[in-house]
């Protein structure tokens, strides 16, 4: 069978303008560790899109690579690979329906869609809309409401409703802080900013059904109010078991998660809050074939038709250093 891998970032998403080291790094990581596991399967053939100044970021044998230079139209060819292949796996930020549209056309294309569907997407991806699915299904879930220029005493954290990571994430507590983020163009939301730690659950979701694959440690920095992802501890916690609760119940209130999906999370001295879910690969699946021995991508295929195998063959906490936002 044929299988289209398209990170967005490293893929030719920014093919016309300037390629962000950051963002760049993070989707290369991704990229290379979503290959290793494909490439394990026999009779795959694979192709990836390639923006032209990573060229030789892919030093796999036997996968097909087509380089997207300033002259594509990268959603063009997109599509037109979309068309030659059986599955597709798209890796893409949220922000601005991005990955909400590739999914929609993978979807309106006939073709197997290796991802959560477009529709898991547009709640998932919108952090308010999050909000308001898990607290009606009274999950824990950190209070959250779209920012607007009412000023309140206290610590709190303001970032765009639909975006990725520490981007254009924010700490701010004074009437200065609260005018100088109404001054902003986009949508944001406003949290508490709570003080716990940062962990991230990697599962796999199917029709209401979810399965933790590991629990991972995230490791931050706070520079001039904002927070910077500095590294992952996968699978950092040696008994996940207490977590599968969370992750039914997460399950159950959007059963159209499918695949891989990762759930952030900040724990405090007396509750469990989840901060996000990303209907996507996450930095976190990099390493999760050394902490484990488990192949996600053959899991996932598993999930085609039926269950899941998820036999740990190994145990380990395994350290990945992340890019600077």
């Amino acid at each position: 069978m044929k299988i289209l891998v398209f990170e967005y970032i490293t893929g030719g998403g920014f093919n016309r303008q300037a390629l962000p080291d950051s963002l760049a790094g993070e989707g290369s990581l991704m990229l290379n560790a979503l290959l290793d596991n494909l490439v394990r399967f026999n009779n795959l053939d694979i192709t990836v899109m390639l923006d032209e100044r990573l060229n030789d970021s892919v030093g796999k044998t036997g996968i097909n690579t087509v380089i997207i230079g300033p002259e594509h139209d990268t959603n063009e060819e997109f599509a037109r690979l979309v068309q030659q292949c059986d599955l597709v796996w798209p890796i893409a930020p949220e922000f601005d329906g991005i990955l909400q549209n590739l999914c929609q056309r993978v979807e309106s294309s006939g073709k197997i869609l290796l991802t959560s569907p477009a529709i898991a997407v547009a709640i998932a991806g919108n952090k308010f809309r999050t909000y308001e699915l898990l607290n009606r299904h009274h999950i824990a879930v950190v209070p959250t409401r779209m920012f607007d220029d009412d000023y309140c005493l206290g610590e709190w954290m303001v970032k765009p409703v639909d975006g990725v990571g520490c981007a254009d994430s924010h700490v701010i507590s004074s009437r200065q802080d609260f005018d100088r983020m109404a001054a902003r163009k986009g949508e944001y939301i406003i949290q508490p900013h709570l003080h716990g730690a940062t962990t991230s659950l990697s599962c796999l979701f199917k029709q209401g059904r979810g399965w933790l694959v590991c629990v991972n440690l995230q490791r931050f920095e706070l520079t001039n109010r904002q927070y910077r992802l500095t590294d992952i501890v996968i699978n950092h916690h040696p008994d996940p078991g207490r977590y599968q609760r969370l992750v039914d119940q997460i399950a159950q209130a959007l059963p159209e998660l499918w695949g891989y999906a990762g759930i952030d999370l900040i724990e405090t001295a007396d509750q469990t809050w989840v901060l996000e879910i990303n209907p996507r690969l996450t930095s976190s699946f990099v390493g999760i074939h050394d902490a484990l021995g488990i192949n996600v991508a053959e899991a996932v295929w598993q999930l085609l038709h039926g269950e899941p195998i998820l036999n740990p063959t190994c145990n380990n906490a395994i350290n990945v250093q992340t890019y600077a936002n």
